[in-house]
């Protein structure tokens, strides 16, 4: 016999049912990777830390690892070359970028088609681009900068017609500064990319 209140248990027993099993499990938050500069914003409240769901117990928080029989990534970072192999020489010049940007600027272009034109010309010396930041923000989110900073030079000589291959990229975000005074004028000259080369 089907009573009144028998589509209202249904109901309740149904909702506990969800709610029994959307309580068992939280979903896992995964370490961030570092966020892409989009400037104009202050670089100090940037970072590449990891998101966290306040409350979460510490295993809910552990990134997911690949499955074993994954094939193996190449590591996120590479060895820092020795600075002993790699030489500065006149020819290639510096370029420089805006607070927390890495695009390259149309004065810098102009550099770059230079750089790109030696090193055309010059095709048994391999290259190390620098990427630097000012001392503003923090270490993380600076080297993440220096990276794109490195990168960006890196694809637009790519584009000119130098090989990849002979390319090599590091960044050092604020720890080899240029200039160490605190204004704008010193500030401008840390963020750039810096070149190396050596012989194959």
């Amino acid at each position: 016999m089907i009573t009144r209140s028998s589509p209202r248990i249904a109901v309740l027993l149904l909702i506990s049912a969800v709610m029994v099993a959307g309580c068992a499990k939280r979903p896992a938050t995964t370490q961030a990777s570092a966020p892409a500069p989009a400037g104009g914003g202050a670089v100090q409240s940037r970072e590449g830390a990891p998101t966290t769901t306040p409350g979460a117990p510490p295993q809910a928080m552990a990134p997911q690892a690949p499955p074993a029989t994954a094939a193996p990534q190449a590591p996120a970072t590479t060895a820092r070359p020795s600075p002993k192999e790699f030489v500065a020489v006149p020819d290639l010049k510096d370029i420089h970028f805006d607070f927390d940007k890495y695009d390259i600027r149309p004065g810098d272009a102009k550099v770059l088609d230079a750089n790109a034109a030696w090193l055309k010309s010059h095709d048994d010396q391999l290259v190390l681009i620098e990427g630097h930041c000012d001392e503003r923000g923090t270490n993380e989110y600076n080297l993440a900068l220096g990276e794109r900073r490195a990168k960006s030079t890196m694809n637009y000589l790519v584009s000119q017609g130098v090989q990849a291959s002979r390319i090599t990229i590091i960044s050092y975000g604020e720890e080899r500064p240029t200039c160490s005074d605190k204004n704008e004028a010193c500030w401008s000259k840390n963020r750039r990319a810096h070149f190396l080369v050596k012989p194959r």
